[in-house]
């Protein structure tokens, strides 16, 4: 009956600090995802803000771009 009770102790002890030892390790992991899922959300508000600015600065090139075209036009049907 000892021998039964000495092993399941051990058991329980090997148990309970496979337990431990796991929870460090997932707590560990969730922070190291947080720092990732930081850095992402952080990249992606970077790369929006380059895109609103692209698409401030490309509207004023593509009707200054259709303008000339339309001189250059004209420019050639005055030549005629």
């Amino acid at each position: 009956m000892e021998i039964l009770v000495i092993i399941l102790s051990i058991f329980l002890a090997f148990f309970l600090l496979a337990g431990i030892i796991l929870a460090v390790l997932l707590i560990r992991i969730t922070r190291q995802i947080k720092r990732v899922t930081n850095t992402a959300e952080k990249t992606a508000i970077s790369l929006e803000s380059f895109a609103s600015n692209v698409n401030k600065v490309g509207s004023p090139m593509l009707i200054a771009k259709m303008v000339a075209d339309q001189f250059k036009k004209y420019q050639k049907n005055k030549e005629k």
